[in-house]
């Protein structure tokens, strides 16, 4: 047997792993818990404290330009569109996405993933560059490496909904969990943002990734047999959880093994990441893809 530290969300896709119901045959896997679950992800890309550890994608993708050594691995654990991430005071003026520019908008780190698409869609569908507007966030980068471009700040407030409501920002980009929490009773900028989104996913092909899954490339080498029985593992939970997931963006997004639409969500974050500055070279999508090989 080999043992693993897995650091992984609690998910109905991800219980059957956790509780027993489906294992990874000939591994030993010992499931940690961190609380908020992005706290895991600096201390993956920095100290590598994990085996295997769920990672935001644009963490992922600022990693892999840093030369962390962690591999993908092709399931998407969390998923969904971003149009009603950007958000604002319903009782505030009107505001148009294309207003924001010159404009301070909070976002709880330059680096979340949620910005990320919010950004590629105010780009994409308003015209807006990311550096039009001051982004003022509450939290640093996951990688240590990674230098802001000069049109991020720091905050010393807690909360990202917070500046919004203290009148420090002017809207604030919030991921779904917060949007159910801090973000109650704020409304989206971005009209019939539940339209938008779905014709954004019409448009592209598939529903945007937020999480993903990496290994560390020394377990990978040390133990590769374990890494694929893992991630076979995984695949069949998420299988096996279909029913649980409904037909919505975020339910379509949960997904295992390579893909055209996996593809080419990575490719247009990758975009998305070099025109903000999140990475400052190109991103090879086949090479990442050549290195899933060995798990099929």
């Amino acid at each position: 047997m080999t043992a693993l530290t897995v650091q992984l969300g609690d998910y109905p896709h991800t219980r059957p792993l956790k509780d027993g119901t489906i294992q990874a045959e000939g591994v030993t896997c010992r499931f940690t818990e961190s609380e908020p679950l992005h706290t895991a992800f600096a201390r993956m890309v920095r100290d590598l404290e994990f085996d295997v550890c769920e990672l935001a994608l644009a963490t992922y993708l600022q990693a892999r330009e840093a030369g962390v050594p962690i591999t993908l691995l092709p399931v998407v654990l969390i998923g969904g569109t971003h149009h009603g991430s950007l958000t604002r005071l319903p009782d505030g003026p009107a505001l148009a996405p294309a207003d924001l520019a010159g404009r301070r908008v909070g976002v709880r780190a330059y680096s979340q993933t949620t910005g990320l698409w919010v950004r590629g869609i105010l780009r994409e569908e308003y015209g807006l560059e990311s550096s039009d507007v001051t982004w003022v966030t509450t939290e640093e980068p996951h990688v240590r490496q990674y230098r802001e471009p000069a049109y991020v700040t720091r905050s010393a407030a807690g909360r990202v909904a917070d500046l919004l409501r203290d009148g420090d920002v002017a809207a604030a980009v919030l991921g779904p969990r917060a949007i159910g929490g801090q973000g109650e009773g704020l409304v989206p900028v971005v009209q019939d943002a539940g339209a938008a989104a779905l014709a954004y996913v019409r448009r592209h092909g598939f529903v945007p990734a937020n999480h993903v899954v990496v290994v560390r490339d020394d377990v990978l080498r040390a133990a590769p047999g374990a890494v694929r029985a893992l991630y076979h593992a995984l695949a069949e939970a998420i299988d096996a959880t279909a029913a649980d997931r409904d037909d919505s963006p975020a339910g379509r997004a949960v997904a295992a093994g390579w893909s055209e639409e996996l593809a080419g969500c990575l490719a247009l974050a990758s975009r998305y990441a070099l025109e903000q500055e999140l990475v400052r070279s190109p991103i090879d999508v086949g090479a990442i893809e050549k290195e899933t090989d060995l798990l099929r």
